[in-house]
């Protein structure tokens, strides 16, 4: 059991829980994400041992998302990321923006079939291809007590919510440190012959000695809570911010030169835990504009390895004459980038930007607006109440109010407080509580498609490196959006070629019910070529057909339009089984598309209580008597249809007795990654033995057994039942 104070679900236990996570299993830092009821998206509640600035791009998952967390919490299961270069391989949108060297473990916080968040656990460097079991014991009993915390939270009233921002975890000091010692490691550092300073784990500056302060040009007053990067301009470089971001996530010691203004060059090694980096500045023998670096101080009096061929920074010029961008937009954009590529429609835009993106720039609110006759219509939103959303949207595409004038000028606008955005349009402005305001165009090979609102609790001066990634960020979603909606378009045309190839609805037999599903895979344009149809023969007898013809894509459907037509033509003529099969496959034969088919043909006599069956290469049907018993029905193999000119197709009878129940699948409801598809058809015989006895409502089931997540087939189901 956790300790009582662990148990009152407060953000303060939160951290407790995870401080003592990261002690059990020795991981450097990590977060607990919280998924609030009727939401799919993770947010984060607590973090620890990360800097916010890499921390606040990932403090909301989607719980769809491509990453380590969503993954775990999908299925259900701890997720080991271990081994270098694991990462990038198997989510390289996060590979792409963390490109470093460390280990992580994501787990579900589950109880009593509820799924109240996630963990995240991280380790420093590469480790072993499977996670230790010690540690993963700790990790799931904490997840255990996490549950706990937040189940007691909410029964008590007070439910844990993620926060606009996650709070930040201090990592406990390794010993104490009396003043006096404090003193005394200041003295020590000033005694030394080079510089030295030392940086919190958001890059901050928390101590530099007197030399260290000279050799960069500046004081120690000015440096102390400043980032390096930022306060003096010839350290503005993605190189050294990017060293920082290295050291901070693989805990390795790292290292680069740099040229002063003045032509000096300074050797700058970093040396992190899990509290900060230690910086140790030093002139370098670099000089004479030389582009290769000379091995570092600390290989000759024996401090730990940094790299052995340290980069060069080498910059010139003013602050403003810079161009050059910063290593966390670099990463940022190019995850932003990542992320809005694998949003296909564009729902699956507006709810990525609208729920996880634009909330990682610190905005308290967003809303996406589009452009519709002559106004702009809100499409989405996020931390609007109902309220302000209603006025939100219905605006004009007039330069009278904000959003319709940067989707006029095409130029984003930026307002600090409330009273710049008052004065710039004082008819326009009502009070929907917020402090400061981004109005970012999106536009698309130069046509304008809406306006993205980004707004915030308090004032906000909006650098310009902000209002730089903030503009290409509003570029990235109107090009997603706009390749979005060609994807829906296509998408939308897909699925009516497809509806009108299949059957609108079964004929009505006595004595037979019927009834059928189709599922399309999740790649590609949502059409395929599995097909199924049920003909009404006579008073007493139908026909039952299933097939699936090579590929999802327009062609595959084409064709199986031709293979239904040709089935049902024969089968209206009175031909037998094996005779329908031998026609389908001349036609394919004769029209030599380059696809191959596979064919069920089952002809039922209900007067009889008998069915004749033939295939060609299709999976076999599944047969369930009245009491229950299930089995796989054995037909005599035939050749795909469209690989030989002339085939033969044997037939097989089989007795159906009233209450029975015919299932007839394509492989696409069998098919698993690894799985042999005799074992996946067991599989699925089990599932219908047990199944409902509802037509309906067994059909349903038989689709939910399909496994989560993309779908690399389609899937079609036929279900008849023979009654008395």
């Amino acid at each position: 059991m956790a300790p009582a104070d662990e148990e009152d679900g407060a953000v303060e236990a939160l951290q407790r829980l995870l401080s003592r996570m990261l002690r059990e299993t020795g991981g450097y830092g990590g977060g607990i994400y919280v998924l609030p009821p009727e939401s799919q998206v993770l947010g984060a509640v607590v973090l620890a041992g990360v800097p916010s600035s890499l921390a606040m791009p990932w403090a909301r998952v989607g719980v769809s998302a491509s990453g380590p967390l969503a993954q775990a919490v999908r299925e259900d299961r701890l997720i080991w990321v271990g081994a270098e270069g694991e990462l990038a391989r198997r989510y390289p949108r996060l590979g792409l923006a963390l490109p470093y060297s460390f280990a992580l473990a994501a787990a579900p916080v589950t109880s009593t079939g509820r799924t109240w968040g996630g963990v995240l656990v991280l380790w420093p460097g590469s480790q072993s291809m499977e996670i230790d079991p010690a540690r993963r014991k700790a990790v799931e009993r904490t997840c255990g007590h996490i549950a706990a915390a937040m189940r007691r939270a909410e029964e008590n009233g007070h439910p844990v919510l993620p926060a606009t921002e996650p709070r930040l975890t201090p990592v406990p000091r390794g010993r104490r440190v009396t003043q006096s010692q404090a003193f005394a490691a200041v003295d020590y550092a000033e005694r030394l012959p080079e510089g030295c300073c030392a940086l919190d784990l958001d890059g901050r500056v928390t101590f530099v000695n007197a030399k260290g302060a000279k050799l960069v040009g500046s004081d120690m007053v000015a440096l102390t809570g400043a980032r390096p990067w930022e306060l003096l301009p010839w350290l503005d470089d993605p190189v050294f911010e990017d060293r920082y971001r290295s050291a901070v996530m693989s805990r390795r010691p790292t290292s680069f030169t740099a040229r002063r203004p003045d032509g000096l060059w300074l050797s700058l090694e970093l040396y992190p835990d899990a509290r900060g980096i230690s910086v140790r500045i030093s002139p370098s023998r670099l000089g004479g504009g030389e582009t290769t670096a000379q091995p570092s101080a600390g290989a000759a009096t024996g401090a730990p390895a940094v790299a052995a061929d340290p980069p060069v920074l080498e910059q010139t010029g003013t602050a403003e004459a810079r161009t050059a961008p910063r290593a966390d937009v670099l990463y940022r954009m190019a995850y932003l980038a990542a992320a809005l590529t694998e949003a296909l429609s564009v729902p699956d835009v507006i709810k990525l930007v609208v729920d996880q993106i634009a909330p990682s720039f610190g905005a308290h609110a967003v809303a996406l607006l589009a452009t519709h006759a002559g106004r702009l219509r809100l499409r989405g939103h996020s931390g609007y109440g109902p309220h302000e959303a209603e006025h939100l949207g219905g605006v004009p595409l007039a330069p009278d109010n904000p959003s319709g004038r940067v989707v006029v000028t095409g130029e984003p606008a930026f307002f600090a407080s409330r009273r710049e955005l008052e004065e710039a349009f004082p008819n326009a402005v009502g009070d929907d509580g917020h402090h400061a305001w981004a109005f970012l165009p999106l536009v698309a090979a130069g046509r304008p498609l809406g306006c993205c609102v980004m707004a915030y609790d308090r004032s906000r001066p909006f650098a310009h490196d902000e209002r730089a990634m903030l503009t290409a960020f509003a570029g990235l979603v109107a090009q997603a959006l706009d390749r979005a909606h060609l994807y829906d378009t296509k998408s939308g045309l897909a699925r009516s070629l497809q509806t009108s190839l299949l059957p609108q609805t079964l004929p009505s037999l006595p004595n037979l019910q019927a009834t059928a599903r189709y599922l399309p895979a999740t790649r590609g344009m949502d059409i395929g070529g599995d097909f199924y149809d049920l003909i009404r023969l006579d008073d007493t007898t139908a026909a039952a057909v299933i097939g699936d013809v090579q590929g999802h894509s327009v062609p595959a459907a084409a064709l199986m339009g031709q293979v239904r037509t040709a089935v049902r033509a024969q089968a209206l003529a009175g031909a037998s089984p094996s005779d329908v099969l031998a026609g389908a496959n001349r036609l394919l034969t004769d029209l030599n598309p380059g696809l191959f088919a596979s064919c069920l043909y089952v002809e039922i006599d209900l007067a009889r209580g008998r069915a004749c069956l033939a295939t060609a290469g299709h999976p076999p049907p599944l047969l369930r008597d009245p009491e229950g018993k299930t089995r796989t029905l054995a037909v005599p193999p035939g050749l795909l249809l469209g690989i030989e000119p002339v085939s033969d197709y044997r037939s097989a009878e089989v007795t159906l007795l009233p209450g029975s129940v015919l299932a007839l699948f394509t492989d696409g409801l069998v098919e698993r990654r690894g799985t042999d598809i005799g074992v996946a058809i067991d599989e699925l015989a089990r599932f219908l033995a047990v199944g409902a006895r509802d037509l309906e409502v067994l059909a349903d089931q038989l689709m939910q057994a399909l496994p989560t997540g993309d779908r690399t087939d389609d899937t079609a189901l036929l279900l008849l039942r023979s009654m008395p």
